[in-house]
């Protein structure tokens, strides 16, 4: 039997192991990622913006020259990703909720919505996906806990509405609608918002089975 002169083991146990570290190697690399949870629908309504307003960046405190100061204002912003995790380049997303009196601006809500206050927004998804909006946190109104509408398109095509929810709100729990959703679901739509050097911050990651 010969033997490395170094560690004195086999020659042909030595190679055995250089030949079978890389396949090992690819093997591991080779295994599939786990499965991402697309971000469950939700119902549209209420309110999409009958036709949408002039102003509709993604700053809904500024509304044209009216600047909104009620509220608490936040930042919320996330990725649109596919379903295995690539950026869904080309993407809008679009936001609409109620002002801090709970009203939106839509005929059905009798047009009370504070002027100053944008109520819907939409931006392009950047090249990693990312998008960002400057609003309020959301507040409750009649019926409904704290949420944000969100919805996502690309193109002409319409892939995904559903709406954000405050994680730790005392209010989901009597909201019909997030307390019908599964656990796993609740999950992917509730998010904290939480202290940041510029106010506070959610982040809401929406992943689309595009």
């Amino acid at each position: 039997m010969n033997a490395t002169p170094e560690h004195g083991l086999p020659r042909r146990t030595v190679a055995a192991a250089l030949v079978a570290a890389p396949a090992l190697w690819l093997g591991a690399r080779a295994q599939p990622a786990a499965a991402r949870l697309a971000t469950p629908s939700q119902t549209e309504g209420p309110f999409y913006p009958v036709r949408l307003p002039q102003d509709s960046d993604n700053d809904l405190l500024r509304n044209g020259t009216l600047n909104y100061r009620r509220g608490q204002p936040a930042w919320v912003d996330g990725t649109v990703t596919d379903l295995d995790g690539k950026p869904l380049r080309g993407a809008q997303v679009e936001i609409w909720q109620c002002d801090e009196n709970g009203h939106y601006h839509h005929p059905g809500d009798g047009d009370r919505a504070d002027a100053a206050f944008q109520g819907f927004g939409r931006v392009a998804v950047g090249e990693d996906g990312s998008w960002r909006f400057r609003t309020i946190r959301p507040v409750a109104y009649s019926g409904r806990t704290p949420h944000i509408h969100v919805k996502v398109k690309l193109g002409t095509r319409e892939l995904l509405t559903t709406q954000l929810y405050v994680a730790g709100d005392p209010g989901n729990a009597r909201d019909f609608l997030w307390r019908n959703l599964p656990q796993a679901a609740k999950d992917a739509v509730t998010v904290p918002f939480e202290r940041g050097p510029d106010g506070l911050q959610a982040r809401f990651p929406i992943v689309v089975a595009a």
